[in-house]
């Protein structure tokens, strides 16, 4: 296997809070946002998921208490919209809606180190370098975009705020081990939960990328642990 092969053309990103009922005012009724579903990930974890274009904006909500650390590497989002504004959702993290966006989502993420951004996001990951003079690389219909700076903290995917971001891939197994052989850390094996085989990486400034391999988007159930 030499190239990854990405079952959707857009990737999704994840965050966490303690503070359902502000997200969903935040993300449904002043973004307006469809909801999409609910998904119940086990150990008080409640996933709500928002659609902005092929993207799923996903607000996992815990019931125990989060932990309120340091932003890590993703630190905003625009978003293709029918109003032009400058938000800051319920844990802090910029949200611009920009009208004819080329774009439906742009990640932004800060980085300590340009080169390394560029060689996990288009080397070790695949994704497509997108033209101009920014560091940034596309999935379909998004973009992640890098801006060098301080180096972002390494927490928990599950504190507070944007933690990672989702690319549903073809064989979960596979591209994990093909993307170790590039040089990624791989920070959780693959394990599977319902019909979602799953792992994380992390890239050089600590953020969490999900290789996701669902069922749905497949066309077959995922091998079991």
């Amino acid at each position: 296997m030499s190239a990854i092969e990405f079952v959707k053309p857009a990737f999704d990103v994840g965050m966490a809070t303690n503070r359902l009922e502000a997200h969903q005012d935040f993300w449904g009724e002043e973004i307006g946002l469809a909801y999409d579903h609910l998904a119940k990930l086990g150990g008080g974890l409640h996933q709500h998921r928002w659609r902005q274009g092929a993207s799923i904006i996903k607000v996992n909500h815990s019931r125990a208490p989060l932990e309120a650390a340091a932003p890590g590497g993703y630190v905003g989002l625009t978003l293709a919209a029918a109003r032009a504004a400058t938000l800051t959702s319920p844990d802090g993290l910029a949200v611009a809606l920009v009208p004819d966006a080329p774009t439906s989502l742009r990640l932004h993420v800060g980085t300590a180190d340009l080169d390394a951004f560029r060689a996990f996001y288009g080397e070790q990951l695949g994704l497509a370098p997108e033209p101009g003079p920014a560091a940034a690389f596309r999935l379909g219909e998004n973009v992640i975009e890098a801006a060098e700076g301080p180096a972002p903290a390494r927490g928990d995917r599950f504190a507070i705020g944007l933690r990672y971001m989702t690319v549903q891939i073809a064989d979960c197994d596979a591209v994990t081990a093909l993307t170790e052989r590039r040089g990624a850390e791989v920070a959780q094996p693959p394990r599977t939960l319902g019909t979602v085989r799953y792992s994380f990486l992390r890239d050089p400034d600590g953020n969490w990328i999900e290789l996701s391999e669902r069922a749905s988007l497949t066309g077959r159930a995922p091998r079991p642990d």
